[in-house]
């Protein structure tokens, strides 16, 4: 170090112990009681953390048996995967197919371009859609999208094809 250095370094370290300070005091803030509501009766309600009721009616593997094996006008089963899918593993007896992926715009259209689309009726409104696809994701979207477009009455098989399939349900189409 240089001499110039020392000095100064020495010169501020005598400064400092020179300098009387007051020991530091800590102020409470007071707490308004007239406002303040206590914990307990506070809303434990969080958003983010957890789980919101389904919006759809959530359907298992029994439900979409009975629907398969008795098919009604007021309900209708979708499979929302791809028809290169279906080729290969078939499909849930009495399904229609309308992609979610390649064609998620099939809800907004009209009845008329639907129908050349898909060559049949698109369903009412009244009717509810009872959606599935391989593992549950694309039929929750497909849901989404429904509903978006002004569905209300819609249903979700949580466990879709590979529950289906796994649980030895009747396949119709695909490879043999």
């Amino acid at each position: 170090m240089s001499i110039p250095r020392i000095a100064t370094s020495f010169l501020l370290r005598g400064s400092r112990s020179s300098i009387a300070r007051a020991p530091r005091q800590f102020r409470a803030f007071p707490i308004p009681t007239s406002r303040a509501t206590p914990l307990a009766t506070r809303s434990q309600f969080r958003p983010y953390s957890q789980d919101s009721p389904p919006l759809s009616k959530i359907y298992a593997f029994e439900d979409v048996q009975k629907l398969s094996t008795n098919p009604s006008p007021s309900r209708i089963l979708i499979d929302s995967r791809e028809p290169g899918e279906l080729q290969s593993s078939g499909t849930i007896p009495g399904a229609l197919n309308i992609p979610v992926v390649s064609q998620a715009d099939s809800w907004f259209i009209t009845p008329d371009e639907f129908e050349d689309r898909y060559g049949f009726e698109r369903p009412g409104k009244d009717v509810e859609v009872v959606f599935f696809c391989k593992a549950g994701v694309r039929s929750k979207a497909a849901a989404e999208l429904a509903r978006q477009a002004g569905w209300a009455k819609i249903g979700e098989y949580k466990g879709s094809w590979l529950d289906w399939e796994g649980k030895g349900g009747k396949i119709e189409g695909g490879r043999i």
